[in-house]
Parts: C-alpha cells; structure tokens; sequence
C-alpha cells in the first residue's frame, strides 16, 4: 500500500479531528472572534447573554479594539492581529466573524477547513461566486454557519409569520416595500481627531486583506461601508440584505428573475465610492416585485424603517419595531403588536445548534441567495441596464 498522504487528506485528517470533540449539554463552546469592533463586541455580548460559553482569543488589526473584545469576554484572551492564529488553535470550537465584507469568504472557509463551526456577519460574500465556495466548504467539513441576518429569530417576525403569512390570512403577496431611510452609521463619518496618523497598534494591510494596498486613509478605516472596495455597498449589503432576508424566508423565494436599480451619490461627492440614495426593483418569480429605497440624507428617523408585505387578504407592516396587520374589510381595526425588548436571539439559535447539529435559522445558503439580492442590484446600478438571474449563481 503507497504510504503517500496527499494534501487533500492531511486537511480532511486535521478537519476530522478538530471536529471530533462532540458537545455534551452541560459543556462550554469555546470561542473565538474575528473582527473585534462594535459588531463583534455586540455579538460577544449576545453570546454572554445565551451562557454555555467560553471565551478564549480574539483577532483583531487593532490593539485597542481586541483590548475592548477581552473586557466584553471578563477573562484574559489570547489576542492575535492575524486571524489564522485562532483557527490554528485546538480549544476553539467555533468563531464568530464579524469583519469587513472583503474578507469574509476567505475567513469563512479557513473556519470550516480548521473544523470550526461559524457565525458569519451580513452579508454572507462581497462577490457572486463567493456564495459557492463557502457552501461547498459547510458542506464539506460538515459545519454549522449561521449568517448574520437575525431576523429570522426575533420572536415577533416568527409569530407574524405563522399568524398571517402560514395561515394563509395575507393571501397572494404581490409586492413587498422595503424602506430604510436615515440611517446615520453609513453617512460620512469623521475620524476621532488625531487619526490623521496611523496608530502604531493598528495593521493597516491585515485591514485591506488581499485587495491592492492603498496608504492608511482615516475614512476607509472608520466608514469602510462607503467603498466598494470593501463593502457590498451600505445601503445594500448593509440595509437591503436584512430586508430581502425575510421576503425569501416569509415568501419561501430565494431567486430573484431580475434587478433594476438607480441612484447616486447627492452627498458629499469627493467622500465616498458607494451611493447615499439608491431604489431597486427585484423580481421574483410566481408574479412577485420586491422594491428597496434607501437614503442617508433623511435624518428625520419618523417611519424610516419598514417591511411591507400587501397580499390580497391583507397588508403586513414588520420590523424591529414589531408589527401591524390590517385586513380590507372596512373598519377593521389594525392588529399590533410592539417588538420585545431584549437581546437578539441569532446568536443562541447558533450556539444551540452547536450542540444539537440541527441547521441554524440562517444557513449558508440562505446567506448566499439574500447576499445574492443584493449583488444583483449592484450590478444593475454600476452597468446602468438590467440584470436577469444566471444558472452559474444557483448553488
């Protein structure tokens, strides 16, 4: 018998036993986080909040940001600037990445190949074909990945589902609005003062990952949502993936037919890449229209924010704010019902499937298609002209 070992197996051999350790209900998932800025942090915080967790390193390009990370984990991490170093490591279980959008398909699949399981923020892929080999990877290695749009998990989007959308009550959904306007995390933001010099703990190429290295820029770093370089553009890859997210979940679609979208920068023209104003057409099949308007120039914030699913037994107003529900009978009062508050529940949903091995609310391949939205839509804005769905998108 030829002794050789490939490449192919050593890796499915490393794979094999990083995932060996199995979870008994009362043991600790032990953490790891990639990208440890507001997002990261929050999502540690939702870990805190679900229990059954240890914490164990963090990586980050910035020193003040992974010393931010180990106060929200309360023990020491082992901090790292290069994220592989936490994938090398035998007591991690699981990652959360919560990066810029350039890097999260890389990230993704050296997660799935160490045989860690993985929670991966929206949106899934900066490129189409991305979505392919992150799936592939899942599949492979046999990982759970939940993607970051936690909707799917609020308590009252699931109750609004199965009391009107299940039941049949809302009828034929012919259109969906999807409206967020204001929203003030993606308008030019200025740098802290003093950032006009790189500080010494932060690795400006680890940042940029793969992409052509351009010399340090305060704005790339603190609003990296308005280059393409490294976002799927804010009102898309940031907003519109949440909205589009739910219409696939609630509508049971995930392919759109084709996309039309138009807009531009009206703001601070000589500041950003991607536009601050933008309205997209997608449709569906089975004689379905999803629109997407979006702005960073309304800052009034009153009734910015909204899902509008009309069906020809009713129309359904969703969000985190909760929901409404109006029939056509005349004088029909309208059912709502406000949001919970509390902490999201995306991250436990994860973390219990974990241990349970079931698929999470979100999987890889619903991250792909609502990613795959908004790729669309971007390609409809930058080439001007219609785009109709490719078989090669299909995973």
């Amino acid at each position: 018998m030829s002794q050789t070992v490939t490449r192919r197996s050593f890796v499915s051999a490393v794979t094999a036993a990083s995932a060996s350790r199995i979870l008994g209900a009362n043991d600790r998932i032990r953490l790891g986080v990639i990208g440890s800025g507001g997002r990261g942090r929050y999502l540690m915080q939702c870990a805190n909040a679900a229990g059954g967790i240890q914490w164990v390193a963090v990586a980050d390009a910035y020193d003040v940001q992974r010393d931010r990370a180990e106060k929200v984990a309360g023990v020491p991490l082992d901090k790292y600037v290069d994220y592989r170093k936490v994938l090398d490591r035998k007591d991690v279980d699981a990652v959360l990445i919560a990066t810029w959008d350039h890097v999260h398909c890389q990230m993704a699949v050296d997660a799935c190949q160490a045989g860690k399981d993985l929670y991966v923020e929206k949106p899934l892929t900066l490129h189409p074909m991305e979505g392919h080999k992150v799936v592939k990877a899942v599949r492979e290695n046999k990982r759970i990945l939940q993607t970051g749009t936690q909707q799917r998990t609020y308590p009252h989007f699931i109750e609004a589902k199965e009391r009107f959308i299940d039941s049949g009550k809302i009828g034929k959904i012919t259109m969906v609005r999807c409206i967020w306007n204001g929203n003030s995390a993606y308008r030019n933001q200025k740098p802290p003062a003093g950032m006009e010099k790189k500080p010494e703990g932060l690795d400006w190429d680890v940042c940029q990952g793969n992409l052509p290295k351009v010399p340090w820029n305060p704005k790339r770093y603190f609003n990296h949502y308005v280059y393409w370089d490294y976002s799927t553009n804010a009102q898309m890859g940031g907003l519109f993936v949440h909205m589009v997210d739910v219409v696939h979940w609630y509508c049971k679609t995930y392919r759109p037919s084709a996309a039309m979208c138009m807009g531009g920068i009206f703001l601070g023209r000589e500041d950003r890449d991607t536009a601050d104003n933008i309205n997209a057409i997608v449709e569906y099949p089975n004689d379905l229209l999803v629109t997407f308007e979006a702005n960073v120039t309304d800052m009034a914030r009153k009734d910015s924010e909204d899902i509008v699913f009309m069906g020809t037994g009713g129309r359904l107003n969703i969000f985190r704010y909760g929901y409404r529900f109006l029939t056509p009978e005349r004088g029909a009062e309208e059912i709502v019902v406000p949001a919970k508050p509390g902490l999201e529940l995306h991250v436990a949903n994860w973390l219990e499937c974990i241990r349970s091995r079931k698929p999470p609310a979100c999987d890889e391949v619903a991250g792909h298609y609502s990613a795959m939205a908004c790729h669309i839509c971007n390609m409809s804005y930058k080439e001007q002209r219609r785009i109709a769905w490719q078989k090669k998108w299909d995973v």
